[in-house]
């Protein structure tokens, strides 16, 4: 239809013409109330952000001669975070001559691997920033997936 009908018509039914796809060939226009036409956009807007899950990045710390006690408790945070879909740091810090022993670091950095094994996978692998040994774990859909059908198996 001519733009000029369009108008006309538009005018005739006293709602408004609106251009829809402006990019289109030819372009695309509706007509209805501006108003309603907004209220309606808006609206998807906020369902679409509501729908939207945004990833956090939790940090652990620990140091190279962490107990169990407290290893095995922030272990549970980890798995806690994980199961949120969060992402979790993992780092170690060190302090004065305790860099010199680095590999203490990479041992708890690997436990914690092995603890984080079946619900999450490594992001990015073990790396030493100044007295910090960092590693990043990222939420395993594939092992969540899994625990889901075992569960509903068993129901």
């Amino acid at each position: 239809m001519h733009p000029r009908e369009a108008l006309q018509i538009a005018r005739e039914r006293e709602v408004d013409l609106i251009e829809i796809v402006p990019n289109a060939q030819p372009p695309v226009c509706k007509i209805m109330e501006y108003g309603k036409y907004q209220y309606d956009q808006t609206k998807k807007e906020k369902i679409q952000r509501k729908h939207q899950h945004v990833s956090q990045v939790k940090e652990l710390r620990f140091h190279p001669h962490t107990d169990t006690h407290d290893f095995d408790f922030k272990m549970r945070h980890a798995r806690h975070f994980i199961e949120q879909g969060h992402k979790v740091k993992a780092v170690v810090q060190f302090r004065g001559r305790q860099l010199a022993y680095k590999e203490h670091g990479t041992e708890l950095l690997k436990r914690v691997e092995e603890q984080l094994s079946d619900i999450a996978k490594v992001e990015m692998q073990t790396k030493l920033e100044g007295s910090h040994m960092i590693m990043i774990f990222i939420p395993d859909k594939a092992a969540k997936k899994k625990k889901k059908d075992i569960s509903e198996n068993t129901l």
